[in-house]
C-alpha cells in the first residue's frame, strides 16, 4: 500500500509492504537506484546508512505493536523502516503498521491543509520531525511499562511475590526488544550526522544532533527502566526466599516436636511381656498427657531461642 503526503514543495510518500510494482515505479519516479528496489520489497538483515549523490539511504528498527482483538499489545517483533531523504522528498517503507508514522501522517495533512510553516525547507527536517514522533511513542511505551512496574512494586510488598514472577518476566521481555531494537542507533545516527553535513550542509547541523540526542534519551529511560526492573526481580525474588525459608523453617521444627511423639508411640506399641504404665488404670489418658507436656514444653523451649 502507498500513501503520499505534499507539503508545500516536500513529498512524502509512505509504502506499507510494498509489491515489486510499488517499489520500481518510487524507483523511477525519484530516480533512486534500482539496486535500492530490492532493499525495499524484503526487510533487511542490519541498519544502515548509505550516502548518494541525491539522497540518503537509511535504515533503523523500532518495536512495534500488533492488534490482539480490541487490545493493541507490544509485539515481540522488531520493524524495520526504511527512510529515503532526498531535498524535495522523502519515501518511507515499513512493513508493518507503526503507530508513530499514523500520527505523524495526521499532523502532516493537517499542517498541510492550513499551510501553517513547520521549517520545513527539505525533507531533512521532516526526517527530523518523524523521527521525533518515533522517538517521543517509545518513550510512552516506557512511561507505561514504568507504571506497571509500579504496581508490581505494591502487589510485590501486598504478599503476591509468587504471581509477579511471570509479569516481571514479561516486562523483561519487552525491555530487551526494544534494547535490541535500538542497539545499533547511535553509531547509524552519528553516521547519519555526517552524511546530512554533506547533503545538506552545516545548517542541518542541530537537526541531526538534535535526532541524536532524541535516541540518547530513549536510551538513558530504557536503561534507568531496565535497573528498576532489576531491582524489582532482587526484590521478590529475595522475599520469595524468605518465605520458603520460614515455611521450611516450620516444617522442620514441626517435625522435630512430634519426631519424639513419634518415638514414644512406637515404644508403647512395642511388643514386649512388661511395658511400664501400659495396663494400669488410665495408662491411655497418662501417655497422652506425657504427649502433649513435651509437645508444649518444647514448643515452649523453641519460642524462647527464637526458633519460631
Amino acid at each position: 500500500m502507498m500513501s503520499e503526503y505534499k507539503h508545500k514543495n516536500i513529498t512524502w510518500v509512505d509504502l506499507e509492504n510494498p509489491t515489486q510494482e510499488e517499489a520500481l515505479q518510487i524507483v523511477k519516479r525519484f530516480e533512486i537506484d534500482p539496486l535500492i528496489a530490492n532493499e525495499l520489497i524484503l526487510p533487511t538483515l542490519r541498519p544502515r546508512v548509505e550516502y548518494y549523490k541525491d539522497y540518503i539511504y537509511l535504515i533503523l528498527n523500532f518495536p512495534t505493536t500488533h492488534q490482539n482483538g480490541q487490545e493493541k499489545i507490544a509485539s515481540d517483533k522488531i520493524q524495520e523502516i526504511d527512510f529515503i531523504i532526498g531535498k524535495k522528498f522523502i519515501i518511507t517503507t515499513r512493513y508493518n503498521t507503526v503507530d508513530a508514522l499514523l500520527e505523524f501522517a495526521k499532523a502532516f495533512e493537517v499542517k498541510s491543509i492550513l499551510d501553517k510553516g513547520n521549517g520545513a525547507e527539505h525533507a531533512g527536517h521532516i526526517f527530523f520531525h518523524m523521527t521525533q514522533y518515533l522517538y517521543k511513542s517509545m518513550m510512552h511505551r516506557l512511561a507505561h511499562i514504568r507504571d506497571l512496574l509500579h504496581d508490581i512494586e505494591n502487589k510485590i510488598f501486598s504478599g503476591h511475590e509468587k504471581t509477579m514472577v511471570v509479569e516481571i518476566s514479561k516486562l523483561n521481555r519487552r525491555i530487551l526488544n526494544y534494547k535490541e531494537s535500538i542497539s545499533l542507533h547511535q553509531e547509524i545516527l552519528e553516521s547519519f550526522e555526517v552524511a546530512c553535513k554533506k547533503f545538506f550542509g552545516s545548517d542541518f547541523d542541530y537537526y541531526s544532533h538534535a535526532t541524536l540526542g532524541e535516541y540518547h534519551k530513549v536510551k538513558t529511560e530504557l536503561t534507568s527502566t531496565k535497573e528498576y526492573l532489576e531491582e524489582l526481580r532482587e526484590t521478590n525474588d529475595s522475599l520469595l526466599s524468605t518465605k520458603q525459608n520460614e515455611i521450611m523453617k516450620i516444617l522442620t521444627v514441626t517435625n522435630f516436636i512430634f519426631l519424639p511423639l513419634a518415638l514414644i508411640a512406637g515404644i508403647f506399641n512395642m511388643n514386649t511381656k512388661y511395658m511400664p504404665i501400659v495396663g494400669s488404670r488410665f495408662d491411655f489418658y497418662i501417655i497422652i498427657c506425657l504427649m502433649l507436656l513435651l509437645s508444649i514444653g518444647m514448643y515452649i523451649y523453641f519460642k524462647r531461642k527464637k526458633w519460631l
